[in-house]
């Protein structure tokens, strides 16, 4: 992609890779702003940016083909490389004006174990077949967490990986594996086209960035169904919601069948949230739901309310809750209990434990 950065905008992009901020933005009427631990703040000594200025610099890290797609949508989703850091961008108008927002991607992939994710993660990868889904608000680590599974998998074994993203945002090398990685927009022009081609290019693993439709989740059901191995990532907040927010997208007469196919397929739910850690900087918390015998009855029986209590009576299989998991955080000081209630689901139960 050629592009020709603005000498402001590569200040902003070095001050932003510098303090390992999350998110920079650009807005007309106010300073440029970054997200660092999940605080939003305006970069020092930076000057409420106008609209030629915001126009400038957005125009300095787009191409002229993403320019006219802006033009048309309003709105366009890219990602751009930047000394050690890819940045997924969305570019967009708001009150007539343009502004971006832009997520800093690490070029570099870190292990499961350099995240400080659970061991139980590493099981999923070794599957052959299957579904898992990584579920969290945003901003809270999912796509990182995917990329470390699927480079775990890249250099643990020789297979051809297939990921499907709107955009690109963690780039593989080929190691042991082949990776083919599409972007909708570019490569594809949807998540579901390209799921269903996926079927003819001989895939052994399938990374689906997001699924935000019926097409799309009908399609990845599928693909685990067949032989396959399935992760993707959903906007949901635990493991019971997960499956209730696959089943809930279909309509009434397909709710079964899917409840079927999605007790059949799914190995595990993990559900992760990034909390203030009491020493700077941010740690992550998972819910892990396995699928066994009574996960699987539970989903095809409609019981999903019945889901908590599974992981909570199956420590011995790794399943654990979110609320215990920040309780275990609380116990060894490494976050707050103001900032552990913040994120408890069940904030009642959640002072039980650690009070």
């Amino acid at each position: 992609m050629q592009i020709t950065l603005d000498p402001l905008m590569k200040k902003l992009l070095d001050f932003a890779i510098e303090r390992k901020a999350s998110d920079l933005h650009l807005t007309v009427n106010i300073p440029p702003m970054v997200r660092i631990d999940g605080k939003l703040s305006p970069v020092p000594s930076e000057a409420e940016l106008s609209s030629e200025a915001v126009s400038r610099l957005i125009q300095s890290f787009m191409t002229q083909e993403q320019l006219e797609r802006l033009k048309v949508r309003k709105e366009v989703d890219f990602s751009f490389g930047y000394q050690t850091t890819r940045f997924r961008t969305n570019s967009y108008f708001q009150k007539g004006n343009m502004a971006a927002s832009l997520r800093l991607i690490p070029k570099l992939i870190k292990t499961l174990q350099e995240l400080g994710l659970p061991p139980l993660l590493e099981k999923f990868t070794n599957a052959s077949q299957g579904f898992v889904v990584i579920t969290g608000p945003t901003g809270h680590g999912k796509s990182t967490t995917l990329a470390a599974m699927i480079n775990h998998i890249n250099h643990a074994r020789a297979e051809h990986i297939v990921t499907i993203e709107d955009p690109i945002e963690y780039v593989f090398e080929h190691e042991k594996s082949i990776v083919s990685q599409r972007e909708v927009g570019s490569d594809t022009n949807s998540f579901a086209r390209a799921l269903r081609s996926s079927l003819r290019e001989d895939p052994n693993v399938v990374l689906i960035g997001e699924m935000r439709d019926l097409e799309t989740i009908d399609a990845a059901l599928t693909l685990a169904e067949t032989g396959h191995l399935v992760f993707t990532t959903l906007h949901t907040n635990s493991a019971s919601q997960t499956a209730d927010r696959i089943v809930d997208v279909f309509p009434p007469y397909q709710q079964q069948q899917v409840r079927m196919q999605l007790a059949n397929v799914l190995l595990g739910v993990v559900s992760q949230r990034l909390i203030p850690r009491t020493s700077g900087g941010r740690i992550v918390a998972c819910e892990i739901m396995v699928s066994n015998s009574a996960v699987q009855s539970t989903i095809r029986e409609g019981k999903t309310h019945q889901l908590p209590n599974i992981i909570q009576t199956s420590a011995s299989e790794g399943m654990i809750t979110l609320d215990k998991v920040l309780a275990e955080l609380v116990s060894k000081g490494e976050i707050t209990i103001d900032n552990a209630l913040t994120w408890a689901l069940d904030p009642k139960a959640f002072k039980m434990m650690v009070y």
